[in-house]
């Protein structure tokens, strides 16, 4: 396995209803969210000099090292503040356009499948009490071919904010979850979101450089 990292970044605490209107089903609404945030990776890695725009809008919403998303009334505190914002965007300025990551459904089961453990139980972390770590899911799902990394992220259920903090990587020194989102080698992706008890919202994302799906075996 390449590489497997982690981000705690400590947000806002919300349930699933509060996130979804009264006739949307929870179950819909976050693999709508899942399929968004592969979406928004896909933008970021075929134009990350565009993308940076939207880490400039997000740098005016900091006051010192914290910063308010509209419509909450949380500040949310930083380890680098502006500076790690600013280091992502030169970071975006120098990167070259990847091809888009496809979909795949045994990635995403597998990521679901630790989004929905931590869901219940509040954890964090890549290594799930009951489904275990990165590997072992993936292999429960199909054969991964290249190399394999997963994404977490812990925070408000919003796409772009879930991507944008991944490339900005507060406070991990070694940037491993921007790393994964611009491996050029990973080719396929799949992502599980769900409420999360402490955070509002835990997205998994697990990406592998090819995958071969359980039923194609």
């Amino acid at each position: 396995m390449k590489s497997v990292n982690r981000l705690l970044h400590a947000l806002f605490i919300a349930s699933c209803l509060s996130l979804a209107l009264p006739t949307t089903p929870c179950g819909a609404m976050e693999k709508e969210l899942a399929k968004q945030v592969l979406a928004e990776i896909n933008l970021a890695r075929k134009n990350p000099r565009g993308y940076a725009e939207h880490l400039r809008t997000f740098r005016r919403l900091f006051h010192g090292s914290s910063y308010q998303l509209p419509g909450k009334r949380i500040m949310v505190g930083t380890s680098e503040g502006v500076k790690g914002v600013d280091e992502a965007i030169r970071f975006l300025s120098r990167q070259k356009p990847l091809p888009p990551l496809i979909w795949s459904e045994g990635l995403s089961l597998s990521a679901a499948e630790l989004a929905q453990e931590e869901g219940e139980s509040g954890a964090v972390g890549h290594q799930g009490r009951s489904s275990g770590g990165p590997k072992e899911r993936i292999e429960r799902n199909g054969a991964w071919q290249g190399s394999i990394g997963e994404n977490i992220f812990y925070g408000p259920g919003d796409a772009r904010q879930v991507v944008m903090n991944l490339i900005i990587d507060d406070g991990v020194p070694d940037r491993g979850h921007r790393k994964n989102i611009y491996t050029r080698a990973f080719r396929r992706a799949g992502v599980g979101c769900g409420p999360h008890p402490g955070f509002e919202t835990v997205c998994v994302i697990d990406f592998a450089g090819g995958f071969r799906e359980q039923r194609e075996k």
